[in-house]
């Protein structure tokens, strides 16, 4: 059954979903279970696995799990180190297929921003109440899911986890767009998951906003001035098109295409951005709360 959106001109467009998302899932973790029976096999650790091919110890406990879709370019180097014979390395098209198919998993009420955000060069995020989607770790977004009311089912979880963590391929792709945050510090402040998640969540965010073309800003609890009252939105802009507004409440959300709209919400992102601390004084902040501990 497909879901319908309305083109710039008002015609409707159909996107044609897949019955069984669960096959994407079931993919994804054979192939998990491959790397694994391989790295294994060679007698190496997830940990001295991942440091061979440049990726962290969680990369490849996620892609071995299936809960993270494998990046094409992880498997063709994996084949090559771990002497798969082309095994993995043919699995790199249909990875690019199925990680098409896995951003469907979001909610309806999500995905068709979830369209514009593939095709992103520019996105700037207020956030109020949570880590935005594309700044959070697995370990993070697992227990955000965990706790949604009513109950999601193990499965929901686990395929919720797994888009949620293939939206982030736009922070890692070349040419990259331009990305920037501003987080409400409260947002840090709050240990969803525990501490230990929370501390690792809070160390994912020192390297994002150390790395080119990531700004990471934190407003400041004692200001007393706020601009983001109204609450969270996000201005984004997708490829060749004019950029656009994004706001979402429970579930329910608007993607906001008025010219003048969208130049209000940019006066006010950009009166936050004011009222921030500065990208160094941000990360120092973030660097003090895990010292609090």
């Amino acid at each position: 059954m497909g879901a319908a959106r309305k083109s710039e001109s008002g015609e409707e467009i159909r996107t044609e979903l897949p019955e069984d998302l669960g096959e994407v899932s079931d993919f994804f973790r054979a192939i998990g279970k491959q790397i694994k029976l391989l790295r294994e096999r060679a007698g190496l650790t997830q940990k001295e696995l991942g440091e061979l091919v440049g990726y962290g110890e969680r990369l490849i406990s996620s892609v071995e799990r299936g809960v993270r879709t494998p990046q094409p370019e992880l498997l063709v180097a994996l084949d090559k180190l771990l002497n798969a014979g082309g095994l993995l390395a043919i699995a790199a098209d249909d990875v690019r297929r199925a990680r098409a198919k896995a951003r469907l998993r979001h909610p309806a009420w999500f995905r068709d921003y979830v369209l514009l955000e593939v095709d992103s060069i520019e996105s700037h995020n207020f956030a109020t109440l949570g880590i935005p989607g594309l700044l959070q770790t697995e370990e993070h977004a697992r227990a955000i899911f965990a706790m949604r009311q009513p109950p999601l089912s193990e499965e929901v979880i686990e395929m919720r986890v797994a888009a949620r963590m293939a939206r982030q391929e736009v922070l890692t792709r070349w040419p990259r767009g331009m990305f920037s945050w501003v987080i409400c510090e409260s947002v840090l402040r709050r240990p969803l998951g525990g501490w230990e998640v929370h501390e690792a969540q809070l160390r994912h965010l020192l390297e994002v906003g150390r790395m080119r073309g990531m700004v990471i800003q934190v407003l400041p609890l004692d200001r007393t001035e706020h601009a983001g009252m109204g609450g969270p939105f996000i201005l984004i802009t997708p490829k060749g098109r004019p950029q656009q507004g994004y706001i979402e409440v429970q579930t329910s959300s608007r993607l906001i295409t008025d010219p003048d709209e969208v130049q209000i919400m940019n006066a006010r992102y950009n009166i936050l951005r004011a009222q921030a601390y500065s990208p160094e004084e941000s990360l120092a902040l973030i660097e003090k709360i895990l010292g609090e501990r």
